[in-house]
């Protein structure tokens, strides 16, 4: 640990500069006795750093000690210090690992580089989660990700519309979606994918297996995806809209615009044939635009639509 930690001071002084031994006992999570003791091993080891006195003084590393990166592009480091998931980070028990390597890419790389990159992500922070991000408990997220990487059959118990369910799986990869995680897991030479929150228990056999030839998990997930989608119940409809709604409309989770065109009759209007999910999904979302949107078909939404609209009334007049 503590060799580990000598060379974070040596990183964390060449990107910032001069840092007293506050600010390194916190970046560090140890005490301020702690770095002077190792500023004194650092300078035995003949590292070249040093002390300034007075107000602003702190810890400071000779000019010119550094090693550099040769061929690394500023904006090739900028994409991997925004590519920080700090939640999945988290999730996956590395956010410290990744903030270590990213200093580690600052320490290694030219100056004008580091210096470009190290802006650049002060100006520029993704954040990948909604606004009301639903937090998932998943505590068997460990052990699957250590099965995953060690190549280790899986026993899971997890749950099912129709219960709960057993079964041994070949982990082969971890997908998150959003904040929430997925197990790609092959079982009875079927692949199949296991919502990570929903395990009841999770037990890392000792038998290893052999990963399938080809096996690419990115192409995977997104072959998977396409087919739930075209799984999913389509539930057409016509509609009257107007033209300014549109935009919002083609944001919406369950609904799929197949095409629009202006309306003849109502300037301002589009006329659209859409999908919906289901007769309720479409009911709620129509209701949600209020006057800005119109069913022309089919007619039991139209009179489904009516009904609530007929119960919504009754509840304001009085």
């Amino acid at each position: 640990m503590r060799a580990s930690r000598l060379i974070a001071i040596v990183l964390l002084m060449q990107n910032n500069g001069k840092m007293t031994s506050k600010a390194l006992a916190e970046k560090l999570e140890v005490s301020e006795r702690t770095i002077i003791r190792d500023m004194e091993s650092l300078c035995e080891a003949g590292v070249p750093v040093y002390a300034e006195r007075g107000l602003h003084g702190g810890w400071v590393l000779s000019e010119g000690y550094r090693t550099n990166l040769t061929g690394m592009q500023a904006d090739e480091l900028v994409s991997v210090l925004l590519a920080n998931q700090s939640v999945l980070l988290d999730d996956l028990g590395i956010a410290k690992h990744y903030d270590a390597a990213i200093q580690k890419l600052l320490a290694a790389a030219p100056v004008d580089v580091s210096r470009g990159a190290a802006l650049a992500r002060q100006k520029i922070h993704i954040d990948g989660a909604g606004w009301h991000q639903v937090q998932e408990s998943q505590p068997f997220l460990a052990i699957v990700q250590e099965a995953v990487w060690e190549e280790k059959l899986l026993r899971l118990r997890y749950s099912r519309e129709d219960g709960i369910a057993e079964r041994i799986v070949h982990p082969l990869g971890l997908v998150a979606k959003r904040s929430v995680w997925y197990l790609i897991g092959e079982a009875g030479g079927e692949k199949r994918t296991y919502r990570i929150s929903r395990l009841q228990d999770a037990v890392m056999l000792e038998e290893r297996f052999e990963r399938p030839v080809g096996f690419d998990l990115a192409d995977y997930w997104e072959q998977s995806m396409g087919e739930f989608k075209q799984s999913l119940p389509k539930y057409p409809a016509l509609i009257a809209i107007q033209e300014g709604m549109l935009a919002r409309l083609t944001k919406e989770r369950y609904v799929k615009i197949i095409i629009s065109e202006p309306s003849v009759k109502r300037p301002g209007w589009l006329s659209a044939r859409v999908e919906f999910q289901s007769v309720e999904s479409a009911c709620e979302i129509i209701l949600s635009y209020g006057s800005r949107i119109q069913v022309l078909e089919p007619s039991a939404l139209l009179e489904r639509v009516k009904v609530e609209v007929k119960a919504i009334y009754g509840l304001y007049v009085f």
